[in-house]
């Protein structure tokens, strides 16, 4: 950001929180120039890259065994989720590919991976390409779609979808965590099911989702730290956000889902701890567990919000 007018960047940031809260135009890309993406860059990126690092997290647990040779980042911007594939296996040497749209993205996407510790961001192809039915995707083991299908139109997210699909071994792709974000993430859910695939995370099963439409919404909340200059670009003094999302993980691969999963912030009580589980037998539960439980009670003071339940041995 050094050298951009700070009003000039206050400007791209107002313009971005428009775009994020409502609806985004499909005639253009979001990020039209240098400053718009510095912009993004300290305001959005930081919280996707935790998002989709907490659903990689996830996933890794289901299938611990497995790890991608090659990868392709749709929409993929400046990044953000391609840090996260490198950050999930850093012992990998994966080829990733990052499809986007807006030219200036692609530009401080390669520079920043130009600096990066990991050999699969440094030698990571950066292509434009219009998101959309026309990408014509190679095969590859991973697919990432993160904070994409908000932009694009109706026909256009089920053709990115679709073609993630036919082309991915294993597929993730991270909305925003709010009721449209989760409408989004199971009507992909769906089409991934749909194709052969089979939900990894955040599911237990890969059945209908039991939550009633329009009476809720799953979605989940990742600790973002706040740098200062993420504070200023932001303007909050708390060190931390909580990104909220939702997504869906899926894969051909041999996978082990959770037994259950927590789908709301525990509730701890004198001597008791509610949690509200989503199961293996496609429902939701609440299951109380107290002090009797013994070392189960401890487990469940100190899980989270998003977690496997019972939590996997070590």
């Amino acid at each position: 950001m050094e050298g951009l007018p700070q009003g000039r960047v206050a400007q791209a940031v107002d313009r971005l929180i428009a775009s994020y809260r409502g609806d985004t135009p499909t005639d253009a890309p979001v990020l039209r120039d240098r400053a718009d993406v510095a912009a993004y860059a300290a305001y959005r990126m930081p919280a996707t890259f935790e998002a989709v690092r907490s659903a990689l997290r996830a996933f890794r647990t289901a299938v611990p065994d497995w790890a991608p040779a090659t990868h392709t980042d749709i929409g993929g911007g400046t990044g953000a989720a391609s840090w996260a594939v490198a950050d999930a296996w850093p012992e990998g040497t994966q080829r990733t590919t990052v499809l986007d749209w807006a030219e200036p993205a692609l530009a401080l996407g390669r520079e920043l991976a130009a600096t990066a510790g990991s050999p699969a961001l440094r030698g990571a192809s950066w292509h434009r390409a219009r998101i959309g039915a026309a990408m014509g995707l190679e095969p590859v083991d991973l697919v990432t779609v993160s904070y994409v299908l908000k932009e694009l139109t109706e026909a256009d997210r089920a053709a990115v979808v679709e073609q993630a699909a036919a082309a991915g071994e294993t597929v993730l792709i991270v909305e925003p965590g709010t009721p449209d974000g989760y409408e989004r993430i199971i009507e992909a859910r769906d089409r991934l099911i749909a194709a052969g695939l089979r939900v990894a995370a955040p599911c237990p099963h890969s059945g209908g989702c039991p939550i009633v439409p329009g009476s809720d919404w799953c979605h989940f909340a990742a600790r973002v730290s706040r740098s200062s200059l993420h504070r200023q670009v932001k303007g909050g003094s708390l060190a931390y956000e909580d990104e909220k999302f939702a997504y869906v993980a899926a894969t051909r691969v041999p996978a082990v889902p959770a037994p259950a999963r927590v789908v709301r912030k525990p509730q701890i009580r004198k001597g008791q701890v509610l949690l509200d589980l989503c199961s293996d037998d496609g429902a939701l539960h609440r299951t109380t567990v107290t002090k009797r439980h013994g070392a189960l009670y401890r487990e469940a003071r100190d899980t989270g919000w998003g977690a496997e339940w019972p939590p996997p041995a070590t």
